[in-house]
């Protein structure tokens, strides 16, 4: 029995934590007990006063507060200093370190309302963002990421999506951006039979490639059961689903689909993987390293350390401190969690 083969046994197995994990739970930012707003308000304010800033302050502040505890300080910050903290920060701070407190200040579905905003601004769209964020979240954040992109750009994101994608891709897309994926955690073998059979007919058995039965599988079945025809997939064409999708598609919908599967067989390996290309070579991508730590610092960045390690054979906080210096690096190291 092969190794892979083993692997996808164990992934069929195991629960699919990251699209089911409560935040707080497998994530390294967690809720602060004993948790003052006011002392908290009034640090970040002298933080930012006078001459200079103390940086340390910042991240200790934004990088130990869930989400829900940095909304009521965002809120008490108004309400004591009449100033926005977000409009605070960007004047305090610059460059990626002050993208990085930005993003841990504003409220998850705020981000990735922005994230999208911005990979549909101007001429041709970032589908990669595109991609990443509408394969990898969860029916509930996907209603509450629409709900603050309509807040923000007064239009549906459906409505702006049909105006950036077309064609097979765009289906796919626009699937995802309706967050109506089924939710059903029993899986019935049989269906995850039928279900396989049916992408191995339009794909490899099929001269040419029926995209949309794809696109149907991949978009709208639950986890659970998509792993379950990942792994009966493997057993009646003898090739793992990801490889027949490469050979099959290409361009944008090969990327779509492929990161679904990988998001389906394991969301914190997918992360862990982006993380490592956004560090690899050359330069740094620190839009997407950015997005990463902060859009997943709450949910499992535990098990996206975890999977970077066996992937890599190098911990996530060595990587970083290799790669980023300065209170950006800093900031990061903390979000990791510190070494393994």
């Amino acid at each position: 029995m092969s190794d892979l083969w083993e692997d996808l046994q164990s992934v069929a197995n195991a629960a699919p934590a990251a699209f089911t994990a409560a935040p707080g739970e497998r994530g390294t930012i967690k809720a602060k007990a004993n948790f003052n707003v006011s002392e908290d308000v009034a640090a970040l304010r002298k933080a930012m006063e006078g001459i200079g800033t103390t940086e340390k302050t910042l991240i200790d502040i934004l990088t130990h507060r869930s989400s829900s505890q940095k909304q009521a300080i965002s809120k008490a910050y108004e309400e004591t200093t009449n100033r926005i903290l977000v409009n605070d920060l960007k004047g305090d701070t610059q460059g990626n370190f002050e993208n990085l407190l930005v993003a841990l200040a504003r409220p998850p579905a705020v981000n990735d309302a922005k994230w999208l905003i911005k990979a549909m601004k101007g001429t041709g769209t970032d589908n990669s963002i595109l991609i990443e964020i509408l394969a990898s979240r969860t029916n509930k954040q996907i209603k509450e990421l629409s709900a603050a992109y309509a807040e923000e750009t007064k239009k549906t994101l459906i409505q702006n999506l049909k105006t950036e994608v077309s064609g097979d891709f765009g289906k796919a897309i626009l699937l995802l951006a309706e967050g109506a994926r089924d939710e059903s955690t029993n899986v019935n073998a049989d269906k995850a039979r039928e279900d396989a059979k049916a992408l191995y007919h339009a794909g490899e058995k099929k001269l040419g490639t029926d995209e949309s039965k794809f696109i149907e599988i991949l978009c709208k079945r639950s986890i659970p059961h998509l792993r379950q025809t990942i792994l009966e997939y493997k057993n009646i064409s003898g090739k793992t689903l990801q490889k027949s999708i490469e050979k099959e598609m290409s361009g944008n919908l090969e990327e779509l689909l492929v990161d679904i599967v990988k998001c389906v067989m394991s969301t914190p390996a997918y992360f862990a993987e982006k993380v490592y290309k956004s560090m690899k070579g050359a330069g740094t991508d620190e839009t997407t390293l950015t997005r990463v730590m902060v859009s997943r610092g709450e949910i499992d960045m535990l098990d996206i350390r975890a999977e970077f390690k066996k992937l890599y054979q190098n911990s996530l906080f060595k990587e970083i401190s290799s790669d980023v210096s300065g209170n950006y690096g800093d900031c990061l190291n903390v979000i990791c969690g510190g070494e393994d």
